[in-house]
């Protein structure tokens, strides 16, 4: 199959940011997986570093991310995907996004946060555990549009840890790495 480039999220602040927050996290021996890679920049720039798997939804992101050597597995978050992993990074879709502003085409399911911004992410939050390794890290980027205190009160009810370790200001937001590890 080939890809529509403009169904693909493509590398911005938020994939910069991340990526700088992984590098300074990842150790050779870690096990990663990507979440949602998109275009697979972050995927491809920690390969040479560790282990990494990653996987998207969107059949374009999955095909463009192969086109750059990415391990990549088209499925919902990290459904099928077996861990554990010592390294869970995710960059989620989390605009407040009310039904009638959905476009409906795949760059969507980069966006597209539900209407509180954090659908998704509670999504996630809920299988996170099963994939995790058992001294892992979660680096999560979400924006203040998101809602940086109730994002840690997902974490924190399923028994995580949050903490900020990155962040940048933006023209109309502030975006923030969080890392999320067991208690």
């Amino acid at each position: 199959m080939s890809h529509d480039p403009a169904q693909v999220y493509q590398p911005e602040a938020d994939t910069f940011l991340l990526l700088r927050a992984a590098l300074a996290e990842v150790r050779p021996s870690d096990r990663v997986l990507e979440i949602g890679t998109g275009s697979g920049h972050i995927a491809r720039h920690l390969s040479p570093v560790a282990e990494v798997v990653a996987t998207d939804i969107n059949p374009h992101a999955a095909c463009c991310a192969r086109g750059y050597g990415v391990e990549v597995v088209r499925t919902d978050l990290a459904a099928g995907i077996r861990g554990p992993f010592d390294l869970i990074l995710f960059n989620p879709p989390y605009l407040p996004t009310l039904p009638e502003e959905r476009i409906d085409d795949w760059l969507e399911y980069a966006l597209d946060g539900g209407i509180t911004g954090r659908e998704v992410i509670e999504r996630f939050a809920a299988e996170a555990g099963r994939i995790l390794a058992p001294k892992g890290g979660i680096l999560l980027l979400i924006s203040s549009l998101t809602g940086l205190p109730e994002t840690s009160a997902i974490f924190k009810k399923s028994g995580f840890r949050v903490f900020i370790v990155a962040e940048e200001s933006l023209e109309d937001e502030q975006l923030y790495v969080l890392r999320i590890t067991r208690d």
